[in-house]
């Protein structure tokens, strides 16, 4: 784990950002690939059924949730809990705004669509939290960044189990990575003006 942090500080803003589209290109790729051989037609149109209230109370709600749990934690627990190696700056800082949109969105769909609705589905909600984890290695170090994906997950997991749609589960993961890359970016940007 220590490695990678190190390679991490090593690389370029860049290369983590070209790191991050071949992952999710894969993970997408995966995901679509899978479906094609574990889904009826009408099986995987019931994933993407989308409910504008579940989008907004499930989705919009458990964000805010998370979000409000997040910044509370920021605030009170120690700097160092929160320390990813930097990655996190690496992948938002210095992007447009329409950028991380993009970023973010792609995140979500990518592997609310694998973890959710592929592997959650097949094998569990236990299984999709535990290989969403792990997936998420930098944290696998960081016993509070850890468990906070590990909880993350179980609480996308049972935002799909409520809706029975990917949506809720899509736009929460969604909000949440784009409100906290946002915080990334500008709080990047008021510490530099400051100095």
């Amino acid at each position: 784990m220590r490695r990678q942090s190190e390679q991490i500080k090593q690389m370029t803003d860049r290369e983590v950002l070209i790191h991050l589209y071949i992952t999710q290109g894969l993970l997408l790729l995966l995901a679509g690939g899978s479906s094609l051989f574990l889904f009826a037609r009408e099986e995987w149109r019931r994933l993407w059924q989308f409910e504008l209230r579940d989008v907004l109370v499930y989705g919009a709600g458990g964000a805010a949730f998370v979000l409000a749990a997040e910044f509370l934690a920021m605030r009170y627990l120690p700097d160092d809990w929160h320390d990813d190696g930097g990655v996190n700056e690496k992948i938002f800082r210095g992007r447009s705004i329409p950028h991380l949109f993009f970023l973010c969105a792609l995140i979500a769909v990518t592997e609310e669509w694998l973890f959710r609705g592929i592997v959650q589905t097949h094998w569990g909600l236990w299984a999709a939290s535990a290989i969403f984890a792990v997936l998420h290695v930098r944290y696998l170090e960081k016993w509070f960044l850890f468990m906070v994906v590990v909880l993350l997950s179980l609480f996308l997991g049972v935002l799909y189990e409520q809706t029975d749609s990917l949506w809720a589960a899509i736009t929460a993961h969604f909000l949440i990575d784009f409100v906290l890359a946002l915080h990334v970016r500008f709080k990047r940007g008021a510490e530099e003006e400051r100095e």
